[in-house]
Parts: structure tokens; C-alpha cells; sequence
């Protein structure tokens, strides 16, 4: 059984983990699979199991980049055109050892309201990075790129109610995140016993 206290300590140290502080080494696959399977594991109503993952690495980690940064670059208008984010969608993913695609599959019957099975995939997200934190492993969820733009369903096949709600980037740390804070809990909750 876990000890509560090193629960705790394990969800205070989740941080992003961006790819500029990545040493650009290769994580194993086998540690990959480990956050995977994490990610299993989470909520969800009905049993739906709404999450569904597309793993990029190695030679596909470039041709995702250079599908993120073309898709940026055709659906900007000129003047709102940013050199500095072209570059980084372009150079992000090379510098990640894995990057995961985060898609909802959208259940046929849609009996489950489709925000819980949003919410049931952010659960999952959530799983892999502190599964990532216990391994030692940087993570970063993204919702730049190809997440929004319609490109990024034709790009990964999914379907019309189908939603890709961004990419999960993983590396090996060279510089780690700073220390992070939080307001009091107290500010966030109201508590009525009445």
C-alpha cells in the first residue's frame, strides 16, 4: 500500500517538462508502454475506455513536426504569421524522445455525454505524467500544433466526432522544472455541512 504522504509528494512534483530541457536521448520503449499503461487505469463511465493514443518517434518525430509547422503555416494569415512559433513547432517534436498523440474516440451510440469522456482522457493524461514523474521521465501536454485545426484529424485518420485534444511530449531531463506554488486550498472551496 502507498503511503499517503509519498502520494502527495509524487502529485506536488508533477511539472511540465518542456522540450528545450531535454537532452535529446532516447527514452526506452518499455518506459513508454509503462505511461501507456497508466493511462489505462483512469476513470472512466460506462467503461468506455475513450482514450487512444498515436506514439511518434524515432523517423516519424520529424514528419509530425513538419506537419504541425506546414498546417500552422497554411492556416495563419500573413500578418498574424509568427517566425518564432514556426520554428518551434518545427524543432519541438525532434527534440522529444516520444511524442503522443491525446485523441478522444467518440463512442458510436454517444450514451456517455461526450464532456465526460473528454474529462475520462484528461484523467489518463493526468496518469501518465505522474507515471512519468515515478520514472524520472519529462512530460509536457501540448495543445499547439495540429490539435485544433482540422489538419490534425486528417493527419492521424480520426473520425468526425472524434476529438485530438493534443500531444504529449516525453524526454530525457537535462535541466528540471522549478519548484512550483499554489493559492491555499481554502480560497477554492466552500465546504457547507448544512
Amino acid at each position: 500500500m502507498l503511503i499517503p504522504e509519498e502520494t502527495f509528494q509524487l502529485i506536488r512534483q508533477r511539472r511540465s517538462v518542456f522540450p528545450a530541457q531535454y537532452t535529446g536521448e532516447r527514452i526506452e520503449d518499455s518506459l513508454v508502454w509503462q505511461i501507456l499503461e497508466s493511462a489505462n487505469w483512469a476513470p472512466t463511465h460506462g467503461k468506455t475506455e475513450p482514450w487512444r493514443f498515436v506514439v511518434f518517434t524515432k523517423d516519424a518525430l520529424p514528419k509530425l513536426a513538419d506537419a504541425q509547422a506546414e498546417a500552422y503555416q497554411k492556416s495563419t494569415a500573413l500578418d498574424s504569421f509568427d517566425e518564432a512559433k514556426y520554428n518551434k513547432l518545427l524543432t519541438n517534436p525532434r527534440k522529444a524522445s516520444h511524442v503522443i498523440a491525446i485523441v478522444m474516440k467518440r463512442q458510436a451510440t454517444a450514451k456517455i455525454p461526450e464532456i465526460e469522456e473528454i474529462a475520462a482522457v484528461a484523467c489518463a493524461v493526468q496518469n501518465m505524467h505522474l507515471m512519468a514523474v515515478s520514472l524520472g521521465v519529462g512530460a509536457f501536454w501540448s495543445t499547439g500544433g495540429l490539435t485544433y485545426l482540422a489538419e490534425g484529424k486528417q493527419f492521424l485518420g480520426l473520425g468526425e466526432d472524434d476529438k485530438l485534444m493534443g500531444f504529449f511530449y516525453l524526454g530525457v531531463i537535462a535541466k528540471p522544472s522549478a519548484d512550483s506554488a499554489r493559492k491555499p486550498i481554502t480560497e477554492k472551496v466552500i465546504w457547507k455541512d448544512k
